[in-house]
Order: C-alpha cells, then sequence, then structure tokens
C-alpha cells in the first residue's frame, strides 16, 4: 500500500509539472495576448494545485497535519488567478489590443498596414537634469 500511494503522489507531482511546463511554455510561443493569456492562467493554475495537492497529502502520508501555508496558497492562487486574467482581459479589449501587432516585428502588422505608432512629442517627454 506504501508503494502505492508514493507512486500516486508521484504521478500527481508529475501532472503539475508537466501542466507548468506547459504553461510556460504557452506563454512564451503563443502569438496573440488573449492566446498568451489563457495559457498560463489555465495550465499553470492546474500544475502548481496538482503540486500543493501532493504535497498535502504527503504530509497527511506522514501523519503530520497539512501545512496552514500550503493550504493558503492554494487558495490564493484559486481566488486571485481568474481575478487577475478578467481584469487582463478587460483592459486588453478597453484597448483594443487585437488590431495591434503582436509582437515587434510581426509581418501580419504591415499586411494588415497597421499605421505606425506615433512619434513622442517634446512636450511629453521630460527634460534631460
Amino acid at each position: 500500500m506504501i508503494t502505492f500511494i508514493q507512486i500516486a503522489l508521484s504521478v500527481l507531482l508529475l501532472f503539475g509539472c508537466f501542466f507548468i511546463l506547459v504553461g510556460a511554455l504557452g506563454l512564451v510561443k503563443l502569438s496573440t495576448f488573449f492566446k498568451r493569456l489563457h495559457a498560463p492562467t489555465k495550465a499553470s493554475t492546474l500544475g502548481v494545485g496538482c503540486v500543493l495537492a501532493c504535497s498535502v497529502c504527503y504530509h497527511i502520508f506522514l501523519g503530520q497535519d497539512p501545512q496552514p501555508r500550503e493550504l493558503l496558497i492554494t487558495v490564493f492562487l484559486f481566488i486571485t488567478a481568474p481575478i487577475s486574467a478578467h481584469m487582463m482581459a478587460k483592459a486588453a479589449l478597453s484597448l483594443l489590443m487585437e488590431t495591434r501587432p503582436s509582437l515587434p516585428g510581426n509581418e501580419r502588422a504591415k499586411e494588415e498596414q497597421l499605421p505606425p505608432p506615433e512619434p513622442a512629442r517634446e512636450e511629453d517627454t521630460p527634460q534631460n537634469l
């Protein structure tokens, strides 16, 4: 029975690490802001949740009480990740992010003939001291 619990905890830890890796790769490789927002908030939340669940189960397996910091991290993560993703998505929608180029030097911006950014005016730039 002990070997089964160890294998189950190892599999849960590997699933968590896999989802964290997928979230990180999605943040780097995906093209648009909304796709980049989706990858870390969904996959990494699931990954960190699996790692924390594995840690809690490990402490229970040892006969110790679950650590309060693990439970607080889990609660904090599952409350703040969707809220922060929602706030960033609302801000991006208000700035019309889908009409802007997704990456600097992106060829799609040239194909869509988006206007170039306005140059900074002298009144807006601070004077060198």
